[in-house]
């Protein structure tokens, strides 16, 4: 994955935007990513993870519990005095941890031993701590338009390697037109459909 293959978020990812220097320069900073489902923040992680020297590690609030978080961080601390290295940490619906929960990133994130990355569907001044935003960037990513949905499905139907190119299916443009709509701005539901249809 990199720049030339996510779809989508040019305001916040075009060349000269600050995110995408930073993370082409690996000086990213802690980030809150608020946008709706599937509009690609675990995608973005990923591709900063790609594009840094700190250790990537992913983590759900859904899954995992805060045990197993505070764990983590203590690698995490371990790590960046024992190997000088940096632990980009990807929280994933970092909403459902409650305010006194996120409490426990804050000394992490000042000493510097990890760069926090929280993904949220929610407004995070309302369920993101105030000491955790004052000490992380906010990108807010938005619903796909039909541009970016048509360019993804595109892309579905002729890649041979993770796409359906070797199949050779092909769409009229009034299925094309449905399958975008379908999708209503979220690429997997778009996708999903493709795959439904075409089995």
């Amino acid at each position: 994955l990199d720049f030339d293959e996510f779809v989508g978020q040019e305001d916040v990812l075009a060349e000269d935007q600050p995110l995408r220097v930073s993370i082409e320069h690996d000086r990213v900073p802690s980030l809150i990513l608020w946008g709706p489902p599937e509009t690609g923040k675990t995608t973005l992680a990923s591709l900063i993870a790609k594009k840094t020297r700190a250790t990537f590690v992913p983590f759900s609030a859904v899954l995992s519990g805060v045990p197993e978080l505070r764990g983590l961080l203590k690698t995490a601390q371990q790590r960046r005095k024992v190997a000088g290295q940096r632990t980009l940490l990807f929280v994933d619906e970092i909403h459902r941890f409650n305010k006194a929960q996120q409490d426990a990133f804050l000394p992490y994130v000042e000493r510097g031993d990890i760069i926090l990355i929280g993904a949220t569907t929610q407004n995070p001044s309302f369920e993101v701590i105030a000491p955790l935003l004052s000490r992380s960037m906010v990108v807010v990513l938005q619903s796909l338009n039909e541009e970016a949905l048509r360019h993804i499905l595109n892309r579905a139907l002729s890649d041979t390697k993770r796409g359906l190119g070797s199949s050779r299916v092909t769409l009229t443009p009034d299925a094309q037109r449905l399958l975008i709509g379908y999708g209503n701005g979220d690429a997997r539901s778009m996708l999903t459909g493709l795959e439904f249809v075409v089995g």
